[in-house]
């Protein structure tokens, strides 16, 4: 689901994070089972076998889809740019922080008028361009459940929570910016870190709920599996939550998401409804994986690499701009507000460059994540039809440069395969070998003859 994009901070907080027992309880994973399960198992068949599940029309639906999301950032860049022409160009913005100055002469509160100016306007021009992202497109392809009202509801939110937590920020760079005119990109970029750990650690309790409904799961023997592994694991969660995401998408997805005390495990009604408890699980073991191997950290401490050197090139790139165009766009300096829009589509820039990087950083984490759940959950078969799903708008195939550019999942074949060569590694696994015996069908596994 998008939300509005017209501050620093929704920019940025881009939330990346986003079982249990075996499937046979009574037996020891580790006893052997008969050699003869061993013999008929190959991982590229296996790997064929469950590609063969999606019809040619569900694979071309989905290659196309997401093919197109290609181009999208693209366009997302250019939609960025006609904003930024708009406040520069015309010299609203120059007229916005001139109005901001008459009505208070305290700098932080001028910034802070601007702010909301800012990101009122900003989201009213691109709304047209965002319904047609994240609502049209979304119905064309029968990836949305929700109606155009539903939609708007939403963007409505996010433009109030932007406001809020966009204004906060806009207003502390800028005070930043103002203090140390020669370092600001150093302390700036420390300013927006912050921020960014902060939306990070109360988003799960305080602003998903804002989108969603959140409810302790019943308790059930999956609800039971599901705390069991989290306490092997250790990590401390005392219940799991389901959240209504159906009302918006037919998309599957969990994660096990916060800081500093605000973990959470929650998995949305799609997965419940479409999954099987072996899919829950591995899914689970997925996003356990995540926090087992402190992901979020990790990954705030990429951000915060990426943060610091955006900010170093906005510095060179913004005072050149400024020294040639400054005056005809009203721009005195990079501590005036007016300011805030060359800024803006500066770090979207740097940000677009850097599109291989990022998916890179976040893909290896997905994989690692993947490695750490199907050990936990021991369930690779359960796995491999959870990223099926999951191809339902990620093309489940594509090319090696593809995938380094456009991922920042593992695709659906990486996936599958990888489990897949797990699953090989513990044919003489009890619990495995067991489950082939109850699943003759299961792609690579000989049928008795």
């Amino acid at each position: 689901m998008k939300r509005v994009k017209t501050t620093l901070l929704v920019t940025l907080v881009a939330i990346l994070v986003c079982g249990a027992a075996s499937a046979i309880d009574t037996l020891n994973p580790g006893t052997a089972a008969p050699q003869k399960a061993a013999a008929h198992f190959n991982p590229d068949a296996a790997t064929a076998g469950y590609l063969a599940q999606m019809s040619p029309e569900a694979r071309a639906k989905s290659d196309a889809y997401f093919e197109g999301g290609y181009w999208l950032l693209l366009w997302d860049l250019v939609a960025g740019l006609v904003v930024a022409w708009l406040f520069l160009g015309t010299g609203l913005s120059a007229r916005m922080r001139d109005w901001a100055e008459r009505v208070t002469r305290f700098r932080w509160l001028q910034t802070a008028l601007y702010s909301l100016q800012y990101i009122v306007i900003a989201g009213v021009v691109t709304l047209p361009w965002s319904a047609y992202e994240g609502y049209f497109r979304e119905h064309t392809y029968a990836m949305s459940n929700q109606t155009l009202g539903a939609w708007l509801g939403d963007q409505a939110k996010g433009l109030a929570i932007g406001l809020v937590f966009g204004t906060l920020a806009i207003t502390a760079i800028y005070a930043v910016l103002r203090k140390a005119p020669r370092t600001w990109w150093l302390w700036g970029s420390l300013v927006l870190i912050a921020f960014v750990t902060f939306g990070a650690a109360i988003a799960p309790v305080y602003l998903e709920p804002v989108f969603n409904k959140f409810k302790p799961l019943a308790d059930t023997p999956l609800k039971q599996g599901i705390l069991s592994m989290a306490r092997a694991n250790g990590i401390p969660a005392t219940d799991v939550y389901e959240f209504d995401a159906s009302k918006q998408t037919k998309r599957m997805s969990a994660h096990v998401s916060g800081l500093l005390g605000t973990t959470r495990i929650s998995m949305n009604d799609n997965l419940l409804t479409r999954g099987s408890d072996e899919e829950i699980k591995a899914v689970l073991g997925h996003e356990m994986g995540h926090y087992v191997l402190n992901h979020v950290y990790k990954l705030m401490v990429f951000i915060g690499v990426i943060i610091v050197a955006a900010f170093a090139a906005l510095r060179w790139a913004f005072e050149a701009l400024q020294a040639r165009y400054g005056a005809r766009w009203g721009i005195r300096g990079v501590g005036d507000v007016a300011g805030l829009p060359l800024l803006l589509v500066l770090f979207s820039a740097f940000l677009f460059v850097l599109t291989p990087v990022q998916n890179t950083i976040s893909r290896t984490i997905e994989t690692e994540a993947d490695n750490y759940g199907v050990n936990v959950a021991r369930l690779p078969d359960g796995f491999a039809r959870a990223a099926l799903h999951l191809s339902e708008y990620r093309k489940i195939k594509p090319g090696p440069f593809e995938e380094f550019v456009f991922y920042d999942h593992p695709s659906g074949w990486n996936r599958i395969h990888r489990v897949m060569v797990w699953k090989a590694e513990h044919l003489r696994d009890a619990d495995i070998a067991a489950y082939d015996v109850a699943h003759p069908g299961t792609p690579g596994v000989a049928k008795k003859e």
